[in-house]
């Protein structure tokens, strides 16, 4: 590969093997960051009430049912707990029985958020979840297992 650098003096051309090019990615890489891109997923929940799927997704007890081991809030900041890790992210947008938006405290990206949207299927009625999360495009298939593993969890807490 070839790597142009430039200083005071002009422009410097030099080539590095393939193992160095790879040093050079991971350092780019590290220093710059993918950007995350936007991604939605809905789920479908038959005879569950807005107001116990809204419980599941903004109180300590109904989060800690199915998304993190313990969840605590104060005021808008919730901290979540999963084995010895711990996360807290805050409640930056809630409409009641609608839908919240949360955003990590420690994310870099300052547009990356989660949110949980409610809706009703107006012709059958029933409840639908959906939601809104970031991913670098490599880790995005990853994160939709995540959330329908972690969605199977709230539909048996929810008695579905």
């Amino acid at each position: 590969m070839i790597f142009f650098t430039r200083d005071s003096s002009g422009f410097h051309l030099f080539y590095v093997s393939w193992a160095q090019e790879m040093k050079v990615r991971d350092i780019i890489d590290t220093l710059i960051p993918m950007k995350k891109e936007k991604f939605h997923i809905e789920y479908v929940f038959d005879k569950v009430s807005r107001r116990s799927l809204w419980n599941h997704l903004t109180t300590p007890p109904g989060l800690s049912a199915w998304f993190a081991d313990d969840v605590f809030v104060n005021n808008s900041v919730y901290t979540f707990k999963w084995d010895k890790e711990e996360e807290a992210a805050e409640a930056i947008s809630l409409k009641p029985e609608n839908s919240v938006r949360y955003r990590w405290v420690e994310e870099e990206d300052e547009h990356s958020y989660f949110e949980f949207k409610i809706h009703t299927v107006e012709l059958t009625g029933a409840t639908t979840l959906e939601i809104t999360d970031f991913a670098i495009p490599e880790e995005k298939e990853d994160a939709i297992d995540l959330w329908d593993s972690q969605v199977d969890m709230l539909k048996r807490t929810l008695g579905i």
